[in-house]
C-alpha cells in the first residue's frame, strides 16, 4: 500500500513538472525539476533532453550540468557524462563552488 502511494505521489510530481515545463519552455529550473524527477525515475534518456533544455537556457546552471552528468552515467554514456562534468566542475569552481567542484571530482573518479 505505502509504495503504491509512493507511486501515484511520484507520478504526480511528475506530472507536476511536465506542465510547468510546458507552460514555462524558456525557464531554466522548470527543465531541471523535470529532469531531476526522470533522473530519480531512471528514466535516463528523458533526463538527458530535459537537463540539457536547462543547460541551454542557463550555461551557468552548474547544479544542472552536474545532473546532466548523472543522466548521461545512467543512460551508460560514460565518455559524455565525463565531458559534462568536466564542464561543470570548471563552473562550479569560476563560481566559487569549491565543495561542489569536489562532489564532481568523486563522480569523475568513479568514472575512472
Amino acid at each position: 500500500m505505502a509504495l503504491l502511494y509512493q507511486r501515484r505521489m511520484s507520478d504526480a510530481r511528475l506530472e507536476q513538472f511536465q506542465k510547468m515545463a510546458a507552460d514555462f519552455p524558456d525557464a531554466p529550473m522548470a527543465h531541471f525539476s523535470l529532469g531531476k524527477a526522470y533522473l530519480e525515475r531512471k528514466q535516463y534518456a528523458e533526463a538527458v533532453k530535459s537537463l540539457e533544455a536547462a543547460v541551454r537556457l542557463d550555461s551557468s546552471y552548474a547544479a544542472a550540468l552536474v545532473s546532466l552528468g548523472d543522466a548521461h552515467v545512467g543512460a551508460g554514456q560514460t565518455d559524455k557524462a565525463r565531458e559534462v562534468l568536466e564542464q561543470a566542475k570548471a563552473l562550479a569552481l569560476a563560481q566559487g563552488h569549491p565543495g561542489l567542484a569536489e562532489e564532481i571530482d568523486e563522480r569523475l573518479s568513479d568514472l575512472s
